[in-house]
């Protein structure tokens, strides 16, 4: 039951992430979140988060940013990274934000990766899309209240999933 929650692979950042061995097995589009994913909660997209996008676009990949925030903030963030689409008040964990960016970017289920930080909204709506999914660790501790308490749940969720991968010698 709580295999629903795991991510596919995990990664301490976005930003370590081997993007050409994946472009290499076929992937062309990747979703990401926003907030502690890519920026401390609230951060203007920094130098880091342009050099990425950049690079992303020079691979060949489609990027979008896909989050359960409003438009200002998503927009701005989208503006600065120059090289990423947005979705803002994407609905996550629903499938149907990750299908409309796998529209947006011209991937489907099969060429597409999440990368975000969250459990409960961006894995499992990746595994409700059939997206391949990077779990990253969050940037920064400050998050809002309900986020707080959400990691606290997260982390009985990763306890069982760390197990399991310790008994398949994945870990």
């Amino acid at each position: 039951m709580l295999e629903r929650f795991y991510p596919d692979e995990t990664a301490d950042s976005a930003y370590e992430i081997d993007y050409e061995g994946y472009y290499r097995q076929g992937y062309r589009g990747i979703v990401y979140d926003v907030d502690n994913t890519l920026v401390p909660h609230g951060a203007p997209a920094d130098d880091r988060a342009k050099a990425l996008f950049e690079r992303l676009h020079e691979i060949g990949y489609a990027a979008l940013l896909l989050s359960n925030n409003k438009e200002p903030r998503v927009r701005s963030f989208s503006e600065d990274v120059k090289y990423a689409d947005y979705i803002f008040k994407a609905g996550k964990p629903s499938p149907a934000g990750y299908r409309r960016a796998m529209e947006r970017m011209g991937t489907n289920e099969r060429t597409t990766l999440l990368v975000g930080d969250q459990l409960f909204t961006d894995v499992w709506g990746a595994k409700n899309a059939n997206i391949h999914s990077i779990l990253v660790k969050p940037i920064h501790p400050k998050e809002e209240i309900q986020i707080v308490f959400k990691r606290q749940l997260e982390k009985i969720v990763l306890y069982f999933y760390w197990r399991k991968r310790r008994k398949e010698g994945l870990s």
